[in-house]
């Protein structure tokens, strides 16, 4: 093959320059791989040419024997380079997917707690990357979003991801690498077939393009297509929620019940990718629209791996996991900023007296102005605070009689008429 000029990959680094915001850094994720070691070398070049901040991070997993070589060459690239590169080392622990989906757990996690917010992290995927999530997400029988595969740009946790060649060749990337004389790394477990992905990249695609010599080209395609059906289906179920939604924290799911199941699968989806949670298992999702349907006194619950669903009073919430609660009470001078089992407390109160937070445990009494003493289980009731919610109220007492109630952080549902319980101001 005749040497491959860099041109075509620089130009679309510069088209991905357009899309990191201004004044922003930057970020090569370097393995110290081919791909990535050829995307800092070009970054660099790029970024300098425009006066853009370049840095690089280096996640160390400590899985193999060589990864502190990996280390040591990306730190030599990058010293050659005057490009700053940042060393994390992680723990990589357990996960359902196995030990791949552990690392890049730990991987992205090191991203969001090293990468200042706002910043731009370029990650060296390309279509043959694609081609392989492509058909590794169809051999576990994902739908459409899972077909789409990567991404060319998403915002995850205040930082935008982008995939500058997911369109370009491994072999056009190799015979540029090549045409620089450019040094890297082999990952020694690239050639072990055990692994999904090398089965598929050493045995399953050549066989593919011996018949067919796009074939990664072709599935690399598909995932484009599949992306674009999932924003487009996505969009539209945006516009349905919100026909469907009754408060911030609900959908109406009387409503809800009324659709083709097909229908409910992509709103219940989309509900949870809105709020940032896992969607659930085929199994879950299925024994929660079974019960959309619930009687006005039924309660409902249906629980998943980092998320939960319940069904109350027609209602469907989804919401991230509700963990039992310590046994908890605390004094209080007034003062915010209190830590609780439930974050801090941003409110204040002017008190002689400290006074006492505490878990709501039933029979309180509070007195309201113009409306006199009440029960505090039936003012959440005429309020129609969700049970699990009523269990996760602080009650502000004095001795034995109740002042206030809150909603942690900063919601006051009712205070005494002796009393005045405010927002802290900063």
């Amino acid at each position: 093959m005749a040497p491959q000029r860099p041109e075509p990959l620089e130009r679309l680094l510069t088209d991905a320059l357009a899309e990191t915001p201004p004044g922003r850094s930057i970020w090569v994720a370097l393995s110290g791989g081919l791909d990535s070691s050829l995307l800092v070398h070009l970054a660099s070049h790029v970024c300098r040419r425009v006066g853009r901040s370049l840095r690089a991070i280096h996640i160390h997993h400590g899985l193999q024997t060589a990864a502190d070589g990996f280390e040591q060459h990306c730190q030599a690239l990058c010293k050659s380079l005057d490009v700053p590169l940042t060393v994390v080392r992680v723990s990589v622990g357990s996960s359902d997917g196995g030990i791949e989906a552990a690392a890049r757990q730990a991987r992205y996690a090191a991203f969001y707690e090293h990468i200042p917010a706002g910043d731009c992290v370029w990650l060296a995927q390309h279509q043959d990357d694609q081609a392989e999530t492509l058909l590794l997400a169809a051999l576990r029988g994902s739908g459409i979003r899972g077909l789409a595969g990567m991404p060319y740009r998403r915002e995850a946790q205040g930082l935008y991801f982008i995939r500058p060649w997911l369109s370009v060749s491994r072999k056009h990337i190799e015979a540029c690498a090549h045409a620089l004389a450019l040094r890297w790394c082999e990952d020694p477990t690239n050639r072990d077939l055990a692994i999904d992905r090398n089965r598929l990249r050493h045995a399953v695609i050549p066989s593919l393009e011996n018949r067919w010599p796009h074939a990664s080209e072709a599935l690399a395609q598909s995932a484009a297509h599949a992306g674009e059906a999932d924003a487009l289906l996505g969009e539209y179920a945006q516009a349905e929620l919100d026909t469907l939604r009754l408060s911030a924290e609900c959908i109406d799911a009387a409503a809800l019940a009324t659709r083709s199941r097909s229908r409910q699968r992509l709103l219940v989806r989309t509900l949870c990718q809105q709020q940032h949670l896992p969607t659930p298992p085929k199994r879950r999702l299925e024994a929660l629209l079974e019960q959309l349907a619930a009687s006005v006194d039924a309660s409902v619950q249906v629980s998943w791996p980092g998320a939960e669903a319940r069904v109350w009073r027609k209602r469907l919430y989804i919401m991230a996991p509700l963990h039992p609660l310590p046994q908890w009470q605390h004094t209080w001078g007034g003062q915010p900023g209190l830590e609780t089992p439930l974050g801090a407390l941003e409110l204040a109160v002017s008190t002689q007296t400290p006074l006492m937070l505490r878990w709501r445990q039933g029979g309180e009494v509070i007195a309201l102005a113009g409306r006199g003493r009440r029960d505090v289980k039936r003012l959440l009731q005429e309020a129609d605070i969700p049970p699990w919610e009523r269990e996760r109220l602080i009650m502000v007492m004095r001795a034995n009689t109740c002042l206030g109630v809150i909603r942690p952080p900063d919601r006051v549902l009712w205070q005494a008429a002796d009393i005045s319980i405010t927002r802290a101001t900063t």
